[in-house]
């Protein structure tokens, strides 16, 4: 049995995050991952791109710092190898990619802009498959700060994916136009049509949060009718009882209303019921990416 760690940077519009999972591998079984640690920091560089159109230099070195800390905590956790990828924040800056290539320079971590196919693709490497029943469809929706991702699965097998420029901090900044969701509706129902029973795969952190909230057990779905119901109980609470009430971190209790927004959109235009919440998203895919792109270097 040999075991290592593998870790997974993801420099979001709402947050960056560290993922480090151990994987494990035994001869005739199936490799595992398991998850080590997750440190989040809330540096919302949705903000400055989708509203200023770069990153301010606070932020820029609020970035370096965090890289320089995740660099460290790798190091202390013998982590191995390690995949960063920035998303619509650092694409869509004017100043992104020099500030890639700052990080780089200050931090020597190497940061890959990747933009919503790659994103979706990575995504998709998940164990997402392994989730999902042959004989119904499902919408994988995975939401975050500048952009959704969404992959529909029919008969165990990927049918279509799309990113749109839709996302929590957009949202928040009001830089979302209507024809912005009438093309997501009007692909949602094209590609759902003729799909007779669908459910929604929820990915993300505000969907986490809100199936902690719910109470229910892990892989027990939330329903329409309860994420709409607790959307205008949401809505009609303050950002400051959100806080003080229900207990929400300052940059989760505004992002986690128009996040609920886009899940039930989607699953009013596919016609679903439920929301799966496995808690598997990008982060889980570079781990996934990483080790497969590892091991086909070994079988060379």
């Amino acid at each position: 049995m040999k075991i290592f760690k593998l870790a997974a940077i993801d420099i979001g519009s709402n947050a960056i995050r560290l993922l480090i999972h151990n994987v494990i591998e035994s001869e005739e079984k199936p490799t595992e991952f398991r998850k080590s640690s997750l440190i989040r920091v809330p540096i919302r560089l949705g903000e400055d791109s989708f509203t200023v159109g770069e990153i301010s230099d606070r932020n820029t070195e609020r970035i370096i710092d965090a890289m320089k800390a995740f660099k460290l905590l790798m190091n202390v956790n013998g982590v191995e190898n390690y995949m960063a990828c920035a998303t619509s924040a650092i694409r869509e800056a004017n100043n992104g990619y020099e500030v890639v290539e700052k990080i780089l320079v200050e931090s020597g971590l190497k940061i890959e802009v990747i933009d919503g196919k790659k994103e979706a693709a990575i995504i998709a490497s998940t164990d997402l498959k392994k989730l999902v029943n042959n004989d119904q469809g499902y919408l994988y929706v995975d939401v975050g700060g500048g952009s959704t991702e969404f992959t529909l699965f029919s008969k165990g097998e990927i049918i279509v994916s799309k990113s749109f420029k839709i996302g929590t901090v957009r949202l928040l900044n009001d830089l979302v136009s209507i024809k912005v969701w009438d093309q997501i509706e009007l692909w949602i129902k094209q590609y759902t049509k003729d799909l007779p029973k669908i459910s929604i795969i929820g990915s993300g952190g505000n969907i986490n949060k809100l199936h902690k909230m719910s109470g229910r057990k892990l892989g027990e779905p939330l329903s329409y009718i309860w994420l709409n119901a607790q959307y205008h109980f949401l809505e009609s609470m303050s950002y400051e009882n959100r806080i003080t009430e229900l207990g929400l971190n300052q940059d989760r209790a505004d992002v986690i209303i128009p996040a609920t927004r886009i899940f039930l959109s989607a699953a009013k235009w596919s016609g679903a019921k439920k929301v799966h919440v496995p808690k598997i998203g990008l982060s889980d895919g570079m781990i996934k990416t990483l080790y497969y792109k590892e091991r086909s270097k070994d079988n060379i």
